[in-house]
């Protein structure tokens, strides 16, 4: 390789810090470690960093940031790049975090929050007895936002076809299951409370949550096909 168009580990994560100023030489000797680049080294056995060597670690390191992707999932898409086969495309990135989890302040009144969702006051009360809303809504000075506003009017659609208040407590079970579960992905992105990585952490729950309702969505709608096909 010629010396004048490489650089040694330092320049690299001088070069790569303009991107990535997270990357230091230790992350760089990790990804060499776990197999994910290979870059050559001199006589006296010092490492060179040349344009592709600089690129793959970019490659790596974007997929990181922006998708999340666990080392060995971008370490099996690098070995389908190396053998000369198309790598799979990243998922499309899911729905901005500021947008996502955007809300109102919770100053409606129960009262309020009725009229908005064009449901009977009485039923919060129903709501909030069988835990499908805060148990703390249940008093007089309790407050809700826009997001109660849909769990209540979503709520009043299936009580309309006959569904219970008692039986919609399985639906907040099944979300605090996948809050637990969701939350597990960004415990050290949280652990250390930055800017940068709340920011991380807020992308990839939008991401994951998106998910996961479509998931959902499809599962259901195939499996209530299969009702009406009996």
């Amino acid at each position: 390789m010629n010396s004048r168009s490489s650089l040694s580990i330092g320049g690299a994560v001088a070069l790569l810090q303009n991107e990535f100023p997270d990357a230091t030489i230790s992350k760089i000797r990790f990804l060499e470690t776990e197999g994910l680049i290979h870059p050559p080294r001199t006589k006296s056995g010092y490492r060179e960093f040349g344009p592709a060597d600089l690129e793959r670690i970019r490659y790596i390191l974007r997929q990181q940031r922006d998708h999340f992707l666990p080392l060995r999932v971008i370490k099996g898409r690098l070995s389908s790049w190396d053998r000369g086969q198309e790598t799979v495309p990243a998922p499309p990135p899911g729905p901005p975090a500021a947008a996502y989890f955007a809300t109102t302040a919770r100053a409606l009144t129960a009262a309020e929050a009725a009229e908005s969702a064009g449901a009977p006051l009485d039923l919060i009360g129903e709501l909030v007895k069988h835990g499908v809303l805060d148990p703390a809504q249940a008093t007089p000075e309790a407050r809700f936002d826009n997001d109660d506003v849909a769990v209540i009017r979503a709520a009043y659609r299936m009580v309309g076809h006959g569904l219970e208040a008692r039986h919609l407590r399985a639906m907040r079970l099944g979300a605090n299951r996948e809050v637990d579960l969701f939350r597990q992905l960004t415990a050290a992105l949280l652990r250390h409370a930055t800017p940068s990585g709340r920011r991380q952490a807020g992308e990839m729950l939008a991401d994951v949550a998106q998910a996961a309702r479509e998931m959902q969505e499809a599962m259901v709608r195939s499996e209530l096909r299969q009702v009406l096909d009996r």
